[in-house]
């Protein structure tokens, strides 16, 4: 056997091996760079600040004011409160909102010790355990959506069906972490964007700016305000209706992204101070300049719309007082 004439084919053979390696490092390389240089660098610009922030533990009850609170995937957190995770149901598992009994706004729900307050008007306050893991799960519906619930016992149920004045008995079932959370049923791109949740009729974020209900309240013969539409983040120091525009946001050490508006029902007419509906304003006047794009009408139909409905896209901390910047790139 030649053994130059192998020394000469394994030298060969190296150099075709460097020349490949060679060859993908700087492939590899150029990508990076590539990547380095094309993506756009992000720039975050002022748009106004956090003046509430507001959880709302039962569907439909009255709202609870936070100076700080926790933004999980499924919405805002404080200690053992979470966004709508408390529901009304009927005793065969269907939700009951503030569209069938506007007096639910006026229902106070906190939390202290492990223990749930429930307060209403000309109601003795009830306390029970947040955890009761012998009580039975209901089964139930929440926008055609199937759902679970622990229901929260024989006490609770006869308060509430007692305090709405219910030919029928209703009932409250809790929310649970070990439980599988819902999307909206339906069908269009849009929505299938939304973050699971638990009782929130859409996303687990919505944002509204002080000066769009401001606008709004100069329309009306009675103005009204923030808490009518029930809003988690409410912002100050920006025009009305500067919100739509904000795609993504950065606020404390939380990121939200826009999903779609918030369209808006016959719920708005339920003032939340007396618990009345008037089944007319605001809606009415909302529907005169508040009305979707004839492109968008698929998606929101008829409905009205009013604020900006987010998920979280990177958990975290903010409070009131917090810059809120729009991130663009």
């Amino acid at each position: 056997m030649d053994l130059r004439k192998l020394a000469a084919d394994a030298v060969s053979q190296n150099k075709k091996a460097a020349l490949l390696i060679g060859g993908a490092g700087v492939a590899i390389l150029g990508l990076g760079l590539g990547y380095k240089y094309l993506r756009k660098p992000e720039k975050a610009v002022r748009v106004g600040v956090v003046s509430q922030l507001l959880i709302h533990p039962l569907k439909s009850g009255k709202a609870v004011p936070l100076a700080l609170a926790e933004c999980q995937k499924m919405g805002l957190k404080f200690g053992e409160l979470q966004d709508r995770h408390w529901l009304v149901v009927t005793e065969d598992g269907h939700m009951v909102t503030g569209r069938q009994e506007p007096r639910l706004v006026l229902v106070s729900l906190t939390c202290e010790g492990g223990q749930v307050c429930l307060n209403g008007p000309n109601m003795e306050e009830l306390k029970f355990p947040i955890k009761q893991p012998d009580n039975p799960v209901l089964d139930c519906r929440v926008f055609g959506v199937d759902i679970q619930g622990r229901d929260c016992g024989d006490k609770v149920s006869h308060w509430l069906t007692h305090y709405l004045k219910a030919e029928k008995t209703y009932r409250l079932v809790h929310f649970e972490p070990c439980m599988r959370p819902r999307k909206r049923a339906e069908k269009e791109a849009v929505y299938q964007q939304f973050e699971e949740v638990a009782y929130p009729d859409f996303g687990p974020v919505m944002l509204l700016s002080e000066a769009s209900v401001k606008d709004l309240s100069s329309k009306l013969e009675k103005g009204v305000t923030v808490e009518r539409f029930r809003p988690n983040i409410v912002i100050s120091d920006c025009k009305p209706f500067d919100e739509d525009s904000w795609e993504e946001l950065q606020i404390g050490s939380v990121r939200l992204q826009r999903v779609m508006a918030c369209g808006r029902c016959l719920f708005t007419t339920v003032d939340p101070e007396t618990g009345v509906i008037s089944r007319k304003e605001p809606l009415e006047t909302l529907k005169n300049y508040r009305l979707c794009k004839p492109s968008e009408k698929h998606i929101y139909k008829t409905s009205p719309l009013f604020g900006q409905l987010h998920n979280v896209k990177k958990t975290g901390i903010f409070q009131v007082g917090d810059v809120v910047y729009k991130i663009t790139r």
